[in-house]
């Protein structure tokens, strides 16, 4: 791992590191928006995914986005106009 992708993934928070994975993990959520919001590139996120997760796991997320037009907005289509499923969120009801 080059020096800034450590320096950049060592001053996130145990939390943030835990969204940005998570991030990661959502099909809609492109790397840009991670970015935005964490300072970390796509190269930063792949390795801060390799450092984070199982082998496996991340050879399997590899090839699951790798390509993926949602997760690039140069690649997304105009009609995705949110970062998430529609039904992902949804309201938590009170009991």
């Amino acid at each position: 791992m080059n020096a800034r992708i450590m320096t950049q993934t060592t001053t996130l928070s145990e939390e943030d590191k835990s969204r940005v994975i998570e991030m990661a993990w959502e099909d809609r959520t492109p790397f840009e928006a991670i970015e935005r919001l964490y300072g970390l590139s796509e190269p930063e996120v792949i390795s801060l995914m390799r450092a984070s997760i199982k082998r496996k796991t991340f050879n399997n997320w590899r090839a699951r986005v790798s390509g993926r037009k949602t997760k690039h907005l140069k690649l997304r289509s105009k009609d995705v106009t949110r970062g998430y499923c529609s039904s992902q969120y949804k309201a938590v009801r009170k009991r």
